[in-house]
């Protein structure tokens, strides 16, 4: 069983400096290789393989002998990756591999091998690098070393990822029932609300810190590009940013860790978040409840102890199908929260109703 621990690093001026250069050197190595990969097909037919690519790696390091500077196991991985990212538009229908862009602020390379870990010192000593402190917050994961995975976040903190393997498989499903099965339906007003009738409020991140971000949005829009006080003033700016996405993130995993531990399975509802966020009105509160990350999260998590998470289809009448005696409402707009059933004259909160049926239908039961 693969798992994944993050930690901080904390290299030196010379390191970071080498970092840089991989970061750099990783980027222009996987947009090449795109880029002749993309052409031979165009113009020949030719698919390449992750052989073929590795092939035209040995040519670029030729043409560009700076590359030669950075680690050969990093720049395979790249390659590596981007075979990977073919494989998903291929198979599995994700998009149409793009050139990775510097402004995207996505920092990272990975190393496959020719590193070691000194937990009693809490040091990593890297290929090129050499000996890295890390800060070791928590044990890692038992099993042998796999990649790691560098990254730098905007405000410039460096991370060191380990990948881990147990050699165990993932456990077996545990068995449940309806009453040890709940059903969570996720929205705007509260974050998510359970079919036992409890509530997760929404902390609304974003919107608490919309003031200042704006604030500091006006300071950057104010300042010469290419100043010294302009590089400050986003700084500024990307520590809320960053602060906003750790908080949302640490929420999630509280959450989501206590759902799985009291229940053996949770039932969830698809969502097309995309064709949502065309909601002007409701774009940025769902972009801040960041349900898909969420999702993510209580699905992994369950498949580390045997949980089960089930989805049911995304236009499934949750909301406006009473719960009771299963009347359908034709409409339901967005500002009722709460309707009464003109079949059994039942009083539903919209939410909790929502979370109820979103149970029924995905252990396919039937009012």
């Amino acid at each position: 069983m693969l798992r994944g621990n993050r930690y901080r690093i904390y290299p030196n001026k010379e390191q970071k400096a080498l970092m840089e250069k991989h970061f750099g050197s990783c980027r222009f190595v996987y947009n090449k290789l795109l880029e002749i990969k993309s052409l031979m097909y165009k113009k020949f037919r030719i698919s390449l393989s992750e052989f073929d690519l590795n092939n035209h790696l040995l040519v670029l390091k030729e043409v560009y002998p700076w590359l030669k500077e950075v680690n050969a196991g990093a720049l395979q991985q790249a390659s590596r990756n981007l075979n990977k990212a073919f494989t998903n538009f291929f198979n599995f229908g994700f998009g149409y591999p793009q050139n990775k862009k510097k402004k995207d602020h996505h920092f990272s390379f990975q190393i496959p091998q020719h590193y070691s870990l000194d937990t009693s010192s809490s040091k990593v000593l890297l290929p090129k690098f050499g000996w890295i402190k890390v800060k070791m917050h928590r044990e890692i994961s038992k099993g042998s070393l796999k990649t790691i995975t560098i990254s730098r976040t905007p405000t410039g903190k460096y991370y060191i990822s380990f990948l881990t393997n147990d050699g165990e498989k993932l456990p077996e499903k545990q068995e449940f029932s309806p009453a040890t099965l709940i059903g969570i339906d996720v929205g705007v007003t509260t974050f998510a609300t359970l079919s036992t009738g409890d509530k997760i409020d929404n902390p609304k991140f974003l919107k608490n810190s919309l003031e200042r971000l704006k604030c500091l949005q006006r300071r950057v829009s104010k300042k010469v590009k290419g100043s010294k006080n302009r590089r400050k003033a986003v700084y500024k700016l990307t520590k809320i940013h960053e602060k906003i996405s750790n908080q949302r993130h640490d929420f999630q995993h509280k959450v989501s860790n206590r759902l799985i531990s009291e229940n053996q399975a949770i039932a969830v509802e698809t969502l097309n978040i995309k064709g949502l966020k065309k909601n002007h009105k409701l774009a940025q509160v769902i972009s801040d409840s960041a349900w898909y990350s969420f999702v993510l999260k209580l699905t992994y998590k369950a498949e580390w102890v045997g949980k089960t998470i089930l989805k049911i289809g995304m236009f499934e009448p949750s909301s406006k199908t009473c719960n009771v005696c299963g009347y359908k409402l034709k409409e339901l707009s967005l500002d009722i929260r709460e309707w009464q059933c003109p079949d059994c004259k039942n009083t539903h909160d919209r939410d909790i109703n929502a979370a109820i049926n979103i149970k029924k239908i995905a252990v396919g039961t039937t009012v």
